[in-house]
């Protein structure tokens, strides 16, 4: 695996944490649909987050909405829209986006909610 899977599967691993940390239950890590993967999702007040995350040794150069492209979103929707459809559960969907920023042996994390918006 290349360096910059391993340091992503770890900026998973601190967005998963941080999600629990704030409530969060996760419901499913890497989920895939057709040439979809939703990172992760999870749950708080019925509310199913649809979270992309995006991971980096340094500051975003780029904006949050030049980052997640719109055919990625288009993915992320079409990948979201299985799961809720194969759940059980009737949930209202968000789409987040979480960066982490590796400073150092620090990491920051920002945790942004309705990133943006499938329609």
């Amino acid at each position: 695996m290349g360096d910059h899977n391993t340091f992503g599967k770890l900026g998973e691993q601190k967005a998963v944490e941080f999600l629990k940390a704030s409530g969060y239950e996760i419901k499913a890590l890497n989920y895939r649909y057709l040439k979809a993967e939703i990172d992760i999702i999870a749950v708080k007040h019925n509310v199913l987050a649809i979270v992309e995350v995006k991971s980096r040794k340094m500051g975003f150069l780029k904006e949050i909405s030049e980052v997640v492209s719109a055919k990625k979103i288009k993915l992320l929707t079409m990948a979201a829209n299985h799961f809720v459809e194969k759940s059980e559960d009737d949930f209202e969907v968000r789409f987040d986006v979480i960066t982490v920023i590796q400073k150092e042996k620090k990491f920051e994390i920002e945790h942004l909610e309705n990133a943006f918006y499938h329609f």
